[in-house]
């Protein structure tokens, strides 16, 4: 079988060093403004840092993905334009893409430039993929995380692109690229924005109650004493519905596929993905060491592979939630 790629994030030069020291085959990075879907102050790449990472990584053998995921608007188009065509000249590995204006726009001006279909295209058939492959020649598809282990072998059975699935990080209650939950609360719709929970919207306040966590004025959690505090999303704040107060939506657990590595690889994808451009360089380089070792021995010997303890220990640590599960990938819906 053909080798699984590990595909790391980097949302800062520290991280992409991280995940490309560690053993990423593939580290994926942002332009610093709206055109990608991690748009928060401190993160992403100018031009400059931009190749500073580009070089770094090409030099180890590491391939960069540069994510332009968001939906650009009729204002803003030449910004989006703008980052393709800066993308092609400083010699990305590939472009990945949601919107189909901008897809035909690369497709048509860098056709030697490969293109993959965002998470955030919201494509989960092979009929969906075949019109993507068919209008703009996409080589990869990364598979939103609403499907279930037997859909994901499906899509792979009919067709020809290659599928990328998320393997660790944060998991998104809607189907990715169709969320405009927080919009109702800030304004800004991560589709267009880049970010779910922008910084401006967010404040803490230190109340008699407790820690208080609003989104633009609306209490979506409370934390108290040494109580672990998330960065703060609406889908997984805690309310009070018919009485009762939990997670109505989501609750925060990262998603883990260290239990089913053989059978995603007998399945056939060609690479796994680590969500987390925001989170920490050393979060990047903890992810993305466990998960190399795990899918070298999941690789290198599936019938006997069984993961080990103390890998599950380490992703726990920085998981959210400091907890994990499979998510939609171990139910049985067809």
């Amino acid at each position: 079988m053909a080798k699984v790629e590990l595909v790391c994030p980097a949302g800062s030069f520290p991280a992409l060093r991280q995940a490309v020291d560690n053993g990423a085959d593939a580290v994926y990075m942002g332009f610093r403004d709206a055109t990608n879907a991690r748009n928060f102050p401190g993160l992403n790449f100018d031009e400059r840092g931009a190749r500073q990472g580009i070089d770094y990584a090409h030099q180890r053998g590491c391939k960069v993905l540069l994510a332009l995921n968001t939906y650009p608007q009729p204002q803003s188009w030449q910004t989006w334009t703008s980052a393709v065509d800066r993308a092609a000249a400083l010699g990305v590995d590939a472009l990945i893409l949601a919107d189909m204006g901008l897809m035909a726009y690369a497709h048509r001006t860098h056709p030697q430039l490969r293109l993959h279909l965002s998470v955030q295209g919201s494509a989960t058939s092979a009929e969906a993929i075949a019109f993507y492959k068919g209008r703009f020649n996409i080589q990869r598809v990364v598979l939103p995380r609403v499907l279930s282990l037997s859909q994901v072998r499906r899509v792979i059975e009919n067709t020809e692109v290659e599928v990328e699935t998320f393997a660790f990080g944060s998991l998104c209650v809607m189907v990715e690229g169709r969320c405009y939950l927080s919009s109702y609360a800030t304004g800004e719709s991560p589709n267009t924005c880049g970010a779910c929970s922008p910084a401006k919207s967010v404040r803490w306040e230190e109340t008699p109650q407790g820690r208080d966590v609003r989104l633009n004025g609306v209490l979506i959690d409370r934390y108290q004493g040494d109580e672990s505090a998330g960065y703060p999303v609406l889908c997984k704040g805690r309310f009070k519905v018919n009485g009762k107060l939990g997670y109505a939506l989501e609750e925060p657990t990262s998603l883990s596929v260290l239990d089913i590595l053989p059978q995603l690889i007998e399945a056939g994808v060609s690479a796994i993905k680590v969500e987390g451009r925001q989170r920490s360089p050393a979060y990047v380089g903890q992810v993305t060491r466990v998960l190399r070792q795990a899918l070298d021995a999941a690789q290198a010997n599936p019938q006997s592979y069984t993961p080990r303890s103390d890998w599950v220990a380490q992703l726990d640590r920085v998981a959210e939630g400091s907890t994990h599960t499979l998510g939609a990938l171990e139910r049985v819906w067809q």
